[in-house]
């Protein structure tokens, strides 16, 4: 029997697709947002079948949603035998919940499963690369994450008299040396995803509603998180000053 659990295991790469795209204005779900004339979830799409670390790609799209399923099998006809197999699912009200609809579709032997955002839809080959190896070599979490350069303050709204000057007063500062920012594909040890997503189902939603990526909720479970370099042109795409960096990163590449 295959150990599903070794180098080289079967890897599924989870989209979530399930976003509104509120702050982006355009009145369709985020992954039909169009970048350069295609939905940024064919964007997305593009860059893990390019990566080939995929044995099947599952997409939580929204509920009821016609026209993200419909793209994804067109991306699949377009690709035919060369194309992982593709999966739609119905995403949930929460992240979490669409994450756990696509788990519950993997293929059986599925060994690592990598999460991935439709809003990051030029996550270079090589990021995919560096999780699935960190999986392969033995972790159970890792996420690909690049260093902070701001300074990071922690807050606290303001009381009293001090709340006519401002709303809010500096409370530490974070040593930025040890700060990274956070990147998707996120990669996991198959079992131990399924075993985290099945235990915060049973949690109370004031808890669940802390939990905002699949790396934390491994980590409340006191699971070791690896981290590799990220890239900068992984960027997430949620207001319009974004979609407008992330044209120019096309044209310049483009060019």
């Amino acid at each position: 029997m295959t150990d599903p659990s070794r180098p080289g295991a079967p890897t599924a790469v989870v989209i979530v697709a399930a976003g509104s795209g509120t702050r982006l204005g355009y009145g369709m779900p985020k992954a039909l947002v169009p970048l350069a004339g295609a939905p940024l979830l064919l964007h997305a799409l593009r860059g893990v079948v390019g990566a080939g670390v995929a044995r099947q790609i599952c997409v939580a799209v929204p509920p009821g949603d016609s026209d993200l399923g419909g793209l994804c099998r067109s991306f699949a006809e377009e690709f035919g035998v060369d194309a992982p197999v593709i999966t739609v699912v119905e995403g949930g009200a929460t992240r979490a919940d669409s994450v756990r609809s696509a788990l519950a579709a993997l293929a059986p032997g599925t060994g690592h499963v990598l999460v991935h955002d439709a809003a990051r839809p030029l996550t270079p080959a090589d990021v995919f690369a560096r999780v699935a190896e960190a999986l392969d070599r033995g972790a159970r979490a890792v996420i690909p994450a690049v260093p902070v350069v701001d300074t990071i303050k922690s807050t606290a709204p303001t009381e009293g008299e001090a709340s006519a000057i401002a709303g809010e007063i500096v409370t530490g500062t974070a040593v930025r040396e040890q700060l990274r920012a956070v990147q998707t594909p996120q990669g996991f040890d198959a079992a131990t995803l399924l075993g985290a997503h099945e235990q915060a189902a049973r949690w109370p939603a004031e808890q669940a509603a802390g939990i905002t990526d699949d790396a934390m909720l491994v980590e409340s479970l006191g699971t070791p998180v690896y981290v590799v370099p990220g890239d900068l042109r992984s960027l997430k795409i949620t207001t319009p000053m974004d979609l407008h960096l992330a044209e120019t990163l096309l044209a310049t590449a483009g060019a």
